[in-house]
């Protein structure tokens, strides 16, 4: 075992492998896997819930709702503090919690920062069921607590990056999804994206079937419980009868949940009906589209390959969350189990068909990190010159193809699936065939790569027999994997050749976990490397105001303002290859953020009109409204602006647009809203 160099986190060092995880928390070490804590999910009236971060301001409001609503909330932490908070307790530690209130369930409610520590307290409390909402955790923090939840078999996470979870018929909510969606009923809701999850809810709301227990598994990259295990949950919850299951670009989980479905499917007489949605059909290659996982890399799927695995083993799929109440209706009206019964079909249609039919721009599945002038808030992706500098100060042996040898694909990532590093090879670097052969070797975070992987990977490779060569390779896997660890890497690719019993690197691109920096002021040298000289200046833009902008090759005439990353690209999907762009203001869109949205989009000289499509969850439909006017009035646009808004106060806000007298366009349905956004850009 290697010596490991500590990270510096924050004000003091804390080592992420193996010092930090020798212990095994307890008793817990003789118990099965983290399997084991899957009905830990199962919440309801019965689940006491405590808070860790109680008296902060989110976690006041929250839990003031919660309440209110129904939840039974027994106290909560604040560190070194005593005390009451709505005349419940207010406990020091967690340990301390654990002892007084016996809480099954935790809602972390701390800053990104923070949010790890508070995680590993719980862990290591044995708190049931932990819920983490926070956004931009950075990744090998991730990594970090996934290596202990492993070692245990008594708490379960949900999240980050997520809503959390709730039941509608237990009127028990850990997180902060919008109540008033919410009605108990029968339809199971799993899902990536908050907006989606939320315009779902409101879909079977209004169709009078209202929800169980709906388990948001958020967007992260490696997140606690992901779609194969909450189908496992919801295919035992008596409550459920039907299952919404909302996935999207990056990572393997879908095709998991897929082979669950396949396995369901044999060995059920009346399975639960499941009808889906996967969002990111037009992903402009090697972009992270909102959330930290929402990119895809060597050897995953696209949006199309999700959708086609779903379907072949009886998903009914739909192109739009507003339309799940309708589907669901029919499968529960006596349509067979297993058959998508659906396809083709009216305004619901199929979101096969979909993918064949609709105009999309050609896109190209080239290799998988984004140039330098793509940068986005979450990702730092740095030039292959800057790549070679830091293999070479590592000692390695780097330089430009001279043409002579076979080039290699060797790659050090992470496994969604196993939630762990891995190496990933290919014997080739040809576009059209390295999809088809890369290879993941998954390896402990606590360890690093070990030498039966790398033999495999030597394998794979076709590396010769030579001694040298593999030491050459072990050295080269372990000097990456040393970088990765070293500067939160979330994707380090290279380009190898083998040359007189050496491996040499002739190729090379890295991408920085930006979370590390930004959340916990980490890897400040690396953010030195970055050169916004080569960057798009709408999407620097656009960052600044804490927007998420992405402008989109080819013909497109519909500029898109979207809250939420999830519903965003599912707009963008809809729209087909009439969008200019992909835009997230983020889950709590405000007038402000309306404002430099449409600043930012009127900047593309393209756009013939705008297309806002905002549901309202936690952000209020009217004030929504208010901010549309506000910013149409101070930039008078050229274009025809078309509205849509659904959810909190909708019909306050639709009303308010209705009767701005500005040539804004109001719409409740987002397909009447689609169509007339893509007839105004005709006109």
């Amino acid at each position: 075992m290697r010596v490991v160099q500590p990270i510096r986190y924050g004000p003091r060092f804390v080592v992420p492998r193996q010092q930090a995880l020798r212990r095994n928390f307890g008793t817990t070490v003789r118990l099965q896997s983290y399997a084991d804590t899957l009905p830990n999910l199962r919440i309801g009236a019965h689940t006491r819930v405590m808070f860790q971060g109680f008296t902060g301001k989110q976690a006041t409001a929250n839990a003031k709702d919660s309440i209110a609503w129904g939840t039974n909330i027994v106290g909560g932490v604040r560190p070194g503090r005593t005390g009451e908070h709505f005349g419940l307790p207010v406990l020091p530690t967690v340990q301390s919690a654990m002892k007084e209130l016996k809480p099954d369930a935790t809602a972390i409610y701390v800053a990104a920062h923070q949010a790890p520590g508070a995680i590993e307290e719980a862990i290591e409390a044995e708190v049931p069921l932990i819920v983490a909402v926070a956004e931009h955790i950075p990744l090998h923090d991730m990594l970090r607590i996934h290596s202990i939840l492993k070692t245990q078999s008594k708490s379960r996470l949900v999240g980050p990056n997520s809503p959390g979870i709730i039941s509608a018929v237990g009127k028990c909510r850990i997180g902060f999804q919008p109540l008033p969606c919410f009605s108990p009923g029968k339809i199971g809701i799993i899902a990536k994206s908050g907006t989606l999850s939320y315009e779902t809810v409101a879909s079977t709301t209004r169709a009078g079937l209202g929800q169980s227990l709906c388990i948001g598994v958020g967007g992260d990259i490696v997140p606690g419980t992901d779609l194969r295990e909450a189908l496992t949950v919801l295919e035992n919850d008596s409550d459920t009868e039907a299952i919404a299951l909302i996935g999207e670009i990056g990572g393997l989980g879908e095709l998991d949940a897929a082979e669950w479905i396949r396995d369901y499917h044999s060995r059920t007489q009346s399975p639960k009906p499941i009808v889906g949605l996967i969002a990111g059909i037009h992903e402009p290659r090697g972009r992270i589209m909102g959330h930290a996982g929402a990119f895809t890399i060597a050897g995953e799927p696209d949006a199309k390959e999700k959708i086609e695995a779903l379907v072949s083993v009886g998903v009914t799929m739909v192109t739009h969350p507003g339309q799940f109440g309708e589907a669901f209706k029919e499968r529960l009206g006596g349509s067979t189990h297993g058959v998508n019964s659906l396809a083709g079909r009216g305004k619901l249609g199929n979101q096969r068909r979909q993918i064949h039919t609709a105009v999309r721009r050609p896109q190209t599945r080239t290799r998988f990190l984004a140039k330098p002038c793509t940068q986005q808030r979450r990702h730092l992706t740095l030039s292959e010159d800057d790549c070679m500098d830091l293999l070479r100060e590592a000692g390695l042996n780097c330089g430009h193809y001279s043409g002579l040898g076979t080039r290699r694909f060797l790659a050090i990532g992470v496994d969604r699936s196993t939630r762990s590093p891995c190496i990933l090879a290919a014997p080739t670097v040809d576009d059209d065939q390295i999809e088809k052969m890369v290879k993941r070797y998954p390896f402990d975070y606590r360890h690093g790569p070990d030498e039966l992987a790398i033999e495999r990977v030597a394998s794979h490779l076709h590396i010769s027999l030579k001694e040298s060569a593999h030491e050459s390779l072990r050295r080269l896997v372990h000097r990456l994997s040393d970088i990765f660890y070293e500067k939160e890497a979330y994707l380090m690719e290279t380009e190898i050749v083998e040359r007189l019993g050496e491996i040499k690197v002739v190729g090379a691109r890295f991408g920085f976990d930006d979370a590390a920096y930004r959340s916990c002021g980490r890897q400040t040298e690396l953010q030195k490397l970055r050169n916004t000289a080569v960057e798009d200046a709408s999407e620097l833009e656009a960052e600044k105001s804490g927007i998420i902008y992405i402008k989109l090759e080819g013909n497109g005439t519909i500029g898109t303002l979207v809250n939420g990353a999830g519903l965003a690209m599912n707009t963008v999907d809809a729209l087909g290859g009439h969008a200019t762009n992909f835009l997230d203001t983020g889950g709590k869109a405000t007038s402000e953020t309306v404002k430099h949205g449409f600043e930012v989009i009127l900047k593309d000289p393209r756009v013939r009109v705008i297309f806002v499509n905002i549901f309202g969850g936690l952000t209020l439909g009217d004030m929504i409204a208010n901010g549309i006017i506000m910013a149409f009035k101070e930039l008078s646009p050229r274009v025809p602006v078309v509205v849509r808004i659904r959810g909190t106060n909708e019909k306050e806000g639709q009303k308010l647009i209705e009767e701005s007298g500005l040539p804004l366009y109001a719409f409740d349905d987002f397909e009447a809203a689609k169509a007339k956004a893509i007839e105004l850009s005709s006109a």
